[in-house]
């Protein structure tokens, strides 16, 4: 729907009764034109704001809350809107943080001149849709040799807590603002509040929230609320897509948490519950979110998804169903995270469909399999090395060891959005710089290098090592060797 707000019923807007109140569950009795599925109903003189999510009978329809429901009783007046959720839509929403109403949390005024759209929209014809696949550069190494996402595309990050999700959300917003000139849009769903803020003070420091719009369906928000914040960021991605004719960059941190709101949603309607607690309607409404976002003639929508593992186990039915959207998979390694190695991103189980030789090209795709090849071989020779030392392996085994040791190394760099804690300025790596470092540690230029010497740096070339000091390691790593 192009236009701004549209009115769901030919009638006006009618009053109901609250028949009864169940935490953010509301029934309302009407006596004549009962409200259509997704219309807003507002109680308690607008303060509270409820969506019709089930229609009982002719009279009786079952409403989420998308706000806090105290002061809710029995019989009080509901009124309905006759029109669905909207979301702002226009260039100046850009720099700017919503809540799921499209109210500004940033406490400026409303910005001007801006359009309503409903949130419930279909994904784009099959038709509009472009069937060319290019490679979306995050300017991240690890990211763009070994899983390179698709423009146009999802892909997901996968991990337990605290092993740097967020970090590498807000380097790839850096990233796309600083050399793709488009437009990022973060969405926050189940955010803590101090998230939200440290994200948008450091947005504003590092001079990125120009091109940048903000939003946030807190913890402490309803589930009801936090179950629609994901469709109101999908609508105004779709206006700069489809009318600004720009590419989008679409973060959501947490994809999980949507999952973890429609389960919420669907215990308190009384559904059953599926595997593991899990609403029995899961995939359909993760398709509903995860399909709106494409690569269209217009322009592309480019989402990366930070998706938390229960436990870190990926057979969680939350995770396989995110799994199944998914243009590529970067599995975030709390092992790699302990030993230093960040972005903590595991060369194994990371994966894209765009790693062919007919997209990437023979050179990128030779090297890829390479690496991976070296990388497996090296986890199989950990247990021998643990258990007997480096010393008891065959002069072929110690040489694949350190080409492996070598190229973790050339995979961690350091962030643009992480230089104020670690005092080590950001680098943004070309691919081409990226691969080229990769093809001369697997040749074995840089064997007799110290390992160190390719921790957090760019390009491969930013090694700077005096000559004595490059012939003394190379002698200290002889010796320990032999």
């Amino acid at each position: 729907m192009k236009s701004s707000v549209m009115n769901n019923n030919n009638n006006c807007p009618c009053d109901g009764s609250i028949l009864s109140v169940r935490g953010s569950v509301v029934d309302a009795h009407f006596s004549r034109d009962l409200p259509h599925i997704h219309e807003i109903l507002y109680a308690n003189d607008k303060k509270i704001v409820l969506e019709v999510l089930a229609q009982l009978n002719t009279e009786t329809v079952r409403a989420i809350a998308l706000t806090p429901t105290q002061g809710l009783a029995r019989g009080m007046l509901v009124k309905s809107s006759g029109n669905p959720l909207v979301a702002p839509i226009g260039k100046n929403i850009i720099s700017r943080m919503f809540n799921v109403f499209g109210n500004p949390i940033d406490g400026l005024p409303m910005p001007k001149g801006v359009q309503w759209r409903n949130v419930h929209q279909p994904p784009p014809p099959l038709v509009d849709r472009s069937t060319s696949s290019e490679i979306f550069i995050t300017g991240i190494k690890i990211v763009d040799v070994l899983a390179p996402i698709e423009r146009g595309g999802k892909a997901g990050l996968f991990g337990g807590a605290g092993v740097g999700k967020t970090v590498l959300l807000t380097e790839m917003i850096h990233n796309m603002i600083g050399h793709h000139k488009g437009v990022s849009i973060f969405c926050g769903i189940g955010e803590r509040c101090r998230e939200g803020e440290e994200l948008y003070r450091e947005m504003a420091q590092a001079g990125v929230l120009e091109n940048m719009v903000m939003l946030f369906g807190q913890m402490n928000e309803p589930p009801g609320s936090r179950f629609r914040i994901g469709q109101c960021a999908l609508t105004m991605a779709e206006y700069f897509r489809d009318e600004e004719h720009r590419d989008v960059l679409l973060l959501i941190d947490n994809i999980f948490r949507f999952i973890q709101a429609g389960s919420e949603v669907s215990g308190l309607m009384g559904q059953m519950p599926s595997r593991m607690g899990y609403q029995p309607t899961l995939g359909t409404e993760l398709s509903s979110l995860e399909e709106r976002i494409a690569n269209t003639k217009n322009g592309a929508i480019t989402s990366i998804q930070a998706v938390y593992v229960p436990a870190d186990d990926f057979t969680d039915p939350a995770a396989v169903h995110t799994f199944s959207h998914l243009s590529a998979s970067l599995v975030l390694s709390r092992k790699r995270a302990s030993e230093g190695l960040y972005p903590a991103v595991d060369p194994l189980q990371s994966s894209s469909k765009m790693t062919t030789a007919c997209i990437v090209g023979e050179r990128h795709f030779a090297l890829a399999h390479a690496i991976r090849r070296i990388f497996a071989q090296y986890d199989e020779l950990k247990d021998i090395i643990a258990m007997l030392g480096l010393e008891q392996l065959s002069i072929q085994d110690r040489d694949i060891v350190k080409r492996a040791r070598r190229l973790e190394r050339f995979f961690t760099q350091p962030f643009f959005t992480t230089a104020q804690f670690s005092t080590a300025q950001g680098k943004f790596v070309t691919l081409e710089q990226s691969l080229d470092g990769c093809e001369r540690i697997l040749s074995g230029e840089f064997n007799h290098y110290p390992e160190q010497s390719l921790y957090m740096i760019g390009s491969i070339n930013e090694i700077k090592l005096g000559d004595d000091k490059v012939n003394k390691d190379k002698q200290l790593v002889s010796d320990g060797v032999q």
